[in-house]
């Protein structure tokens, strides 16, 4: 079953924010659940990833991913509407770079807004890549992305950071590669040890995520719809 990003948002809400912490970080409790939606295969995968996370090295974590997205991740973005039309509405220049594209929802959406768009993630679908022909296709991570300073008048990376490994590295390179504006959705989501997404870093507040970017320039830091939306400009934008 296919549960659209609005369904799955009310489902994390209820266990997130209505389930005692102690209940909820039970791992007697999470595991039906866990055992439901991910199967048997996976279901001790996501109780152990966050142990084991920090010690992965690229290709263990990069195929971890791959093995995620190819088996269980079955719906087109986890974005959701509101956010996908702040994204599309403060779009500026021409090129746009999606760091971690995944299914290319957001890619294609730009692209047909007349973008010239190219979409990065540590992997991707070859049916990602025949569903969308006019959209530049790369393989990379986002710790380490092989384009030069300054390469894309607009970046956007949406529902990737709380992924990562190295969470400033990251960032540091969205910065380095964003020649006019930055723009970043994180969900907006308490820290617990078993999550139905592996994810690594939490942001519950919108001081939380600020406290990690600290931004330098002009910025909108504001909650959309249960994720935390986030724009920035360089010190070029305008030019």
């Amino acid at each position: 079953m296919i549960l659209s990003r609005h369904i799955t948002t009310k489902i994390i809400f209820l266990f997130d924010q209505l389930v005692p912490p102690i209940v909820r970080d039970s791992k007697i409790f999470m595991y039906i659940p866990f055992r439901l939606l991910f199967g048997k295969r996976y279901v001790n995968m996501f109780f152990e990833f966050k142990d084991k996370a920090p010690f992965m090295t690229e290709e263990e974590y990069n195929r971890t991913y791959a093995d995620i997205n190819r088996d269980l991740i079955k719906r087109k973005t986890d974005l959701n509407d509101e956010c996908v039309e702040e994204i599309l509405d403060n779009l500026t220049g021409i090129s746009v770079l999606e760091v971690g594209c995944g299914k290319a929802y957001l890619s294609n959406k730009m692209g047909k807004k007349g973008y010239d768009v190219t979409g990065v993630d540590i992997y991707i679908a070859e049916a990602t890549i025949e569903e969308h022909k006019k959209i530049k296709f790369m393989k990379e991570n986002i710790e380490s992305l092989s384009f030069e300073d300054r390469s894309f008048d607009t970046v956007v990376c949406a529902h990737t950071l709380e992924h990562v490994q190295d969470l400033q590295k990251s960032i540091s390179e969205l910065r380095r590669v964003a020649r006019k504006r930055l723009i970043i959705v994180v969900p907006k989501q308490r820290p617990y040890r078993y999550t139905f997404d592996p994810h690594l870093h939490f942001f519950p507040y919108l001081h939380s995520f600020l406290q990690v970017m600290r931004p330098r320039n002009r910025h909108v830091c504001k909650v959309v719809d249960m994720d935390i939306f986030y724009m920035e400009d360089t010190e070029t934008t305008g030019e």
